[in-house]
């Protein structure tokens, strides 16, 4: 492993972020992957689009072989200090209100709300059947 182990910021990788001078981080440790962009299978843009921010999550997703774990080993410049990338934000949904189920009112207005109208075609047509004159 080339480059001594020497601790980065974020802020110094991020200004590697460019065809001529490409850095990334990958868990916890920085890699100078520039003589790579050529040859990596899924194109240069998908290196170049994980600079300037911790890109763990990204090459896991992929799912590379080992050979390409090894591989890594040669573009090793040294580690990022930890402390330097911002902490992942977990998701919390909204609160929700809590449901009353004493609001039995409301309920009772919905649901005339939809029967009443029932009723009285019901009863209309009911009026117009037995009202009708024989023809």
């Amino acid at each position: 492993m080339g480059g001594g182990g020497k601790v980065y910021t974020l802020e110094e990788v991020s200004q590697h972020n460019n065809a001529k001078d490409c850095w990334l981080v990958i868990e916890g440790k920085v890699y100078n992957v520039t003589k790579f962009l050529e040859d990596h299978p899924g194109g240069d843009e998908v290196l170049l689009s994980a600079t300037g921010k911790d890109a763990t999550d990204d090459f896991e997703d992929v799912g590379h072989s080992t050979s390409a774990r090894a591989m890594m080993d040669e573009f090793y410049v040294g580690d990022i200090d930890i402390s330097t990338i911002p902490t992942k934000i977990k998701y919390t949904p909204p609160k929700q209100p809590h449901y009353d189920q004493d609001k039995t009112s409301e309920f009772v207005i919905k649901l005339l709300q939809f029967l009443v109208p029932l009723l009285i075609l019901g009863l209309a047509i009911g009026v117009r059947f037995y009202t009708k004159s024989p023809a």
